[in-house]
């Protein structure tokens, strides 16, 4: 569990459905500090096309308790790992629209170097390790997708850990599934993943 100090510190959000729009300046406040030298933060938004296919927007779920103590968990190991001085991270549940944001993620620290890791370790454990879950809808279907990260973790804690008493595909906890035109398809990117 983070100290008191840290979680004054760190600013930890699951926004819900009915909250829209990330107010990203809300999260480069908190993080400011007088003695920052430095500010990182990472946006990630929804893009129109996704191999080849017309994206109309992603949708996103979570367990919120069990995904907000995974977020707190992944800024005390970002604290573990550089001095920072203030950590911001935000994400959206719910529709999210193409331009729009889902996951914020805002670092200071004395130095660039430190601030700019720790935002990119927290944005790649979020991605990796907390249960968010994401379905991008295209304009001929839709799709529970599981990041990268995700599952390359997956397949290194089955190789090297408990899961090996699970018998888990070596796509993730879960294979999925694209429905297109009424008809189920495999993505390119799950085949290959099937073949390893």
């Amino acid at each position: 569990m983070a100290s008191a100090a840290a979680e004054e510190k760190d600013l930890v959000e699951i926004l819900d459905a009915s909250y829209g729009p990330i107010d990203t300046i809300r999260y480069v406040d908190f993080v400011r500090d007088p003695a920052a030298g430095a500010i990182a933060t990472f946006e990630g938004t929804t893009r129109d096309t996704f191999e080849g296919k017309s994206v109309v927007e992603l949708r996103y779920e979570a367990y919120v308790p069990m995904a907000a103590r995974r977020l707190a968990a992944v800024c005390a190991e970002a604290r573990a790992s550089w001095p920072l001085l203030r950590l911001a991270v935000a994400h959206r549940l719910g529709t999210v629209g193409v331009g729009e944001a889902s996951v914020f993620v805002a670092a200071s620290a004395v130095h660039r170097a430190e601030a700019m890791e720790a935002c990119r370790y927290v944005i790649d454990e979020v991605k990796a390790s907390v249960p968010i879950w994401k379905k991008e809808v295209y304009e001929n279907g839709e799709v529970w997708k599981e990041n990268r990260e995700f599952r390359e973790r997956m397949l290194l804690h089955h190789e090297h850990g408990p899961a090996q008493k699970h018998n888990q595909t070596s796509n993730g906890c879960c294979g999925s599934k694209v429905k297109v035109d009424g008809a189920d398809h495999r993505t390119k990117e799950e085949d290959e993943a099937t073949t390893v």
